[in-house]
């Protein structure tokens, strides 16, 4: 279940963009939406029967503006039942913040499995011309420099929408989130799919019945994250997992699929809260 938990970090950095979305949006792609959203995971199928029953819960928060920047706050409760009265909770919580421009990015992460103590990552990124400085305070002081081509979750999202409204269906990043042990990049591959108009609701959530979203184009995406340092050594090219959504144009994801490899969840939209944000001035 180690590799399980390790994996969600990743998903929790992807599902703090995707849910709330649009760090380092330009004012171009339009306002992102401030909203609380709380979805229901729930097991979809075990390819290996590693997993017989799995449910959590994700409660996302996004507040903010271009002007000031915005803030994410996650969290991701799960319960995996593998057989014979073995139970595996996690529980991940994460607060980040990133300015519009995608140039600095703050993260603090905390992961608990069952009755261990908690692993916690606490550290920042600058952007700085043609490298990326990152400042670690947990899980160990540590100082290190990161190419300028990778891009924070936000703006990852950004460029997936900017990707989808060109009419684009092949998007490829590398991402740095602070997941694992805040030293770990990311590849991506993103593949979108064709937009789905704003009067065609298929099983219909609170975020298609919202009338902040009525009138927003949607497409479905699927990301998929690979080990970027195994990529460079062995070229190896199966992803660490993927996740599967549709993302509205202002941010706002729904249908959630999170697959492991081994097996899949599904995150089913329970609820969904707009929020007030105080425009730029």
């Amino acid at each position: 279940m180690v590799h399980l938990f390790r994996t969600s970090l990743g998903v929790m950095a992807l599902a703090v963009a995707t849910l709330g979305a649009g760090s380092g949006a330009h004012a171009a792609n339009g306002p992102f939406l401030a909203h609380q959203a709380l979805y229901d995971l729930s097991l979809v199928k075990s390819r290996s029967n590693s997993i017989n029953s799995a449910r959590g819960r994700i409660l996302y928060n996004f507040a903010g503006s271009s002007c000031e920047g915005y803030t994410s706050e996650f969290r991701q409760v799960s319960e995996l039942d593998s057989g014979e009265g073995k139970i595996t909770l996690s529980d991940l919580r994460s607060n980040s913040w990133e300015d519009a421009a995608g140039k600095s990015y703050r993260f603090k992460i905390e992961t608990r499995m069952n009755e261990a103590e908690a692993g916690l990552v606490d550290g920042s990124a600058e952007r700085d011309g043609d490298h990326i400085n990152v400042k670690l305070k947990l899980p160990a002081p540590k100082s290190f420099t990161l190419d300028g081509k990778i891009v924070f979750p936000t703006e990852q999202i950004q460029r997936i929408i900017a990707a989808a409204k060109d009419g684009k269906s092949l998007l490829e990043l590398s991402v740095y989130d602070g997941s694992d042990d805040g030293q770990k990049v990311y590849n991506t591959l993103t593949v979108i799919g064709q937009p789905i108009p704003a009067d065609r609701t298929a099983s219909p959530d609170p975020s298609t019945s919202d009338e902040h979203m009525k009138s927003l184009t949607r497409w479905p995406v699927t990301v998929s994250y690979f080990d970027r340092e195994a990529q460079q050594k062995e070229g190896e090219q199966t992803p660490v997992y993927a996740m599967s959504f549709e993302l509205y144009e202002n941010g706002v994801s729904r249908q959630l699929v999170l697959d492991y490899n081994d097996f899949v969840i599904s995150g089913a939209m329970g609820k969904f809260d707009v929020k007030d944000s105080k425009p730029c001035n």
